[in-house]
């Protein structure tokens, strides 16, 4: 079964809304290039209708977050600090220096450093996702670095959810400032009086956010564009119905451009998975949101077999891909696209947003195609070194003469030649 193929018109829609989003976004970026602080309280203001005091979080609101915050909650936050440590520790142990001869008197090494200040983008909205801001600092102290700082959207009372606060202190963020949208892009970017210069910024937001993102790459580092969630499930009959219904729930609850699904061989339980969801979504805590979203969405789609229902979820390649499927070992090593995975009924996608050290700041829009989720790899830097001894000079220098003359490039020949001449060995 084929995903259905967007129309003609359907892209031009959004390559147009995508040019007037881009083309309000270099305004704003502009003009905090140019006004700094007084553009970014402009905006805070139209925006976020706030006008915070000072755009810089002040003591007493640090103050604030830990006394009033509960243990509890502080408690449950330590611990999800605590699992993303862990994993992240883990991943970096891939990363060390080294160095090797690779030619007689040739050594070629690499150096593992971390980014030197890190700016973090959380968005606010209906839901202030400290998780995000967790996912974000925790694996970037693991990696070394040492300055890291958050903008996030104000409420209208000029404050900073205080449970963010807190979870910001635990990761080690030095500052929170009250900037949300294109506006805080800018601003780290470029840097103001009041909000610093960044060298690479990550987290998710808005399509503003998302086009900023892409427009100073360059001028500053960034991880990737993470749009709207996404979640697919694979799954065989036995699996169970209620599990799947309450995991496309879950992330259709985000947003409403959420894209949440279900690929089944299984007519039998397609259809007890369509029940499931009916029962769920008379709950009266379920958002509303969900609510509309998977009454008019697609969410069930029926092929002839686990070959085509792994050809369907590569083509996609979904920020979430959960299998729910009796023989996992048999699909895993065929699944390559995909944020992340979550293998059994059990391993539902909400684990992975809370409480197992996994990164929930994931690839959408297909991009898990050519990349993969933020983890600690994102926060360093892969810098590579060279020591040439007179005999590897003399091994290695002729050949990269050859080359450049080749690729007609004298100055390059002669860099060389100098350094053959002055050790006698110039060919």
């Amino acid at each position: 079964m084929n995903r259905s193929a967007p129309s003609a018109g359907a892209d031009a829609g959004r390559r147009k809304k995508r040019t007037d989003v881009d083309s309000r976004v270099i305004g704003i970026i502009e003009d905090v290039r140019k006004n700094g602080d007084a553009a970014l309280r402009k905006y805070t203001r139209r925006f976020d209708g706030a006008n915070p005091r000072s755009l810089r979080t002040g003591r007493a609101e640090w103050e604030a977050a830990f006394s009033q915050v509960s243990r509890a909650l502080l408690a449950d936050m330590k611990r999800a600090a605590l699992y993303l440590r862990r994993f992240a520790g883990r991943q970096l142990r891939a990363y060390k220096d080294f160095e090797f001869e690779i030619e007689k008197g040739v050594f070629v090494g690499q150096r593992v450093t971390p980014v030197g200040r890190l700016g973090i983008y959380v968005p606010g909205g209906r839901f202030p996702l400290f998780s995000s801001l967790l996912m974000a600092a925790v694996p970037a102290g693991v990696a070394g670095v040492k300055d890291i700082v958050v903008c996030t959207p104000p409420a209208r009372d000029g404050t900073i959810p205080l449970a963010m606060l807190a979870a910001a202190r635990l990761a080690g963020v030095r500052d929170v400032f009250k900037v949300g949208g294109a506006q805080a892009i800018a601003a780290m970017a470029w840097g103001t009086a009041t909000v610093p210069r960044v060298d690479k910024i990550v987290g998710p937001g808005n399509a503003y956010v998302n086009s900023a993102k892409r427009l100073l790459y360059g001028q500053v580092g960034v991880d990737f564009m993470a749009g709207p969630t996404e979640i697919l499930i694979i799954a065989q009959d036995g699996a169970n119905p209620a599990f799947i219904a309450s995991d496309l729930i879950a992330q259709a609850e985000h947003d409403p451009e959420a894209d949440a699904r279900v690929v089944t061989d299984s007519g039998k339980l397609a259809a007890r998975i369509g029940g499931a969801l009916r029962i769920q979504l008379r709950d009266p805590k379920t958002s509303s949101i969900a609510r509309r979203l998977l009454a008019s969405r697609e969410l069930i789609l029926r092929v002839k077999g686990m070959d085509e229902a792994v050809e369907l979820a590569n083509r996609m390649a979904p920020e979430h891909l959960e299998i729910c499927v009796k023989r996992p070992e048999k699909l895993i090593p065929r699944l390559t696209a995909f944020g992340s995975l979550g293998i059994g009924g059990l391993a539902s996608a909400v684990l992975e947003d809370y409480a197992t050290g996994l990164n929930h700041i994931l690839p959408t829009n297909s991009a898990a195609k050519y990349t993969g989720g933020l983890s600690v790899r994102d926060f360093l830097k892969c810098q590579t070194t060279l020591r040439v001894s007179k005999d590897g000079l003399r091994r290695i220098g002729p050949l990269a003469q050859r080359l450049a003359w080749e690729e007609g490039l004298p100055g390059h020949v002669n860099a060389v030649v100098q350094r053959l001449r002055a050790i006698g060995a110039e060919s």
